[in-house]
């Protein structure tokens, strides 16, 4: 199968095919359907340590069920060192007397293992497994027109553990917290989970963790409600950088900059607070510019409408806030958003790199979305759509 370019809705950029596989996804959210045959070779593709990390153990589990044989049967290789291949190849290869455990070899971030080698490999690959066991790799990339992905494809198994940036894992969050947090959650909890913490899979399940903890146990009976996100889901610093975002929507410069401090103070990096309040602001921006689309060019039926089709959580609390933060912006200066965030990512990574220069550049971005002086009051909803 020759290697294809396919193009992201969300993304400008194109990502290598990799060899059919099965998805790490859909492993660990049925992992009783999850049928692991006797594959000579796996291969984890992708880029995501939360699934790369539950896939091992759901492996482990497979191959040793017993624990106490996991100690001489579960042997792992860090790639970044390019581990012997013999030494490799020789762990899967030693077949056990009596124990029931499946021998594995692991190397971790592979890359370069296979690029030592991949003609061994490629003969693993291609033959059945018969009394040995088995290689696991852990690999960035796999492209389908390379030969060890024609040869795994006859006698192995690729597992992507990459996550698509489309995004559709609200429903896989609900499953992963009713099975392994024992929480139900509502779908718009599940949503700003995801906004709050942009898709990291290892940070929702931390948080996750954090809210299954704090609830009795008739609390956990009950569908979780988003505002439990903001009150026990998030540490100290997090919820600062989240209330500085808040603020700066809402007009409000100077609770935004007292915000900031704390976080400079706390070791914030000015560009990853950049990145995060990006994030919020492009969906503002998005909203102006669909409300000021004419009727027959699609522009939506109201201002939640617009919000709702930018990729505003549709929870009560986060609509009420980006509909009140784009009233208080107007139309104008949302669609201003996205060359102001342009303008502040140069001067982050050019002479405002750090420092006070850097303090000051995130501080002009709070004052431009300022409130005017006229106007120094809580700002309120307002039914009609954003001030032009």
């Amino acid at each position: 199968m020759p290697a294809r370019l396919r193009p992201d809705s969300r993304v400008s950029c194109y990502t290598p095919c990799v060899a059919t596989s099965q998805s790490a996804l859909d492993i660990l959210g049925r992992p009783d359907d999850f049928d692991l045959g006797a594959p000579s070779l796996v291969v984890l593709v992708g880029d995501e340590p939360f699934l790369a990390y539950h896939m091992l153990a759901l492996l482990r589990e497979r191959l040793c069920p017993d624990e106490a044989d996991r100690a001489w049967a579960w042997r792992e290789f860090t790639g970044d060192d390019v581990p012997d291949p013999r030494d490799v190849f020789d762990e899967a290869a030693t077949v056990p007397l009596f124990a029931g455990a499946t021998r594995a070899a692991i190397v971790r971030n592979a890359d370069a293992f296979v690029t030592q080698s991949r003609t061994p490999l490629e003969t693993l690959a291609g033959s059945p497994r018969g009394r040995r066991g088995l290689v696991i790799l852990e690999l960035k990339s796999l492209p389908a027109n390379t030969r060890l992905a024609k040869a795994v494809a006859q006698h192995g198994l690729v597992i992507d553990i990459s996550v698509s940036k489309r995004g559709g894992l609200t429903p896989w969050v609900k499953r992963w917290a009713k099975a392994h947090h024992g929480i139900t959650l509502a779908e718009a909890t599940a949503e700003r989970l995801m906004e709050r913490f942009a898709g990291d899979l290892g940070q929702i399940d931390q948080a996750l963790a954090r809210l299954a903890g704090a609830l009795g146990p008739d609390e956990r009976k009950q569908p979780i409600q988003p505002d439990a996100v903001e009150d026990m889901a998030g540490g100290p610093q997090e919820r600062t950088a989240w209330g500085m975002i808040d603020a700066a929507a809402a007009g409000d410069a100077r609770t935004a900059i007292a915000h900031l401090a704390d976080l400079i103070d706390a070791g914030e990096s000015p560009i990853g607070i950049s990145a995060q309040m990006a994030t919020v602001l492009r969906r503002l921006s998005s909203a102006a510019r669909l409300l000021a689309l004419p009727p027959e060019a699609g522009r939506p039926a109201g201002v939640e409408a617009a919000l709702s089709a930018a990729g505003v959580a549709s929870w009560p609390k986060a609509m009420t806030q980006a509909r009140e933060a784009l009233g208080q912006l107007g139309g104008r200066r949302a669609r201003q958003l996205p060359v102001w965030l342009l303008d502040l990512d140069s001067a982050l990574k050019g002479d405002a790199s750090r420092g006070l220069r850097a303090r000051l550049a995130l501080e002009r971005l709070f004052c431009k979305m300022a409130r005017p002086a006229a106007d120094r009051r809580p700002a309120t909803a307002r039914p009609q759509g954003p001030r032009s």
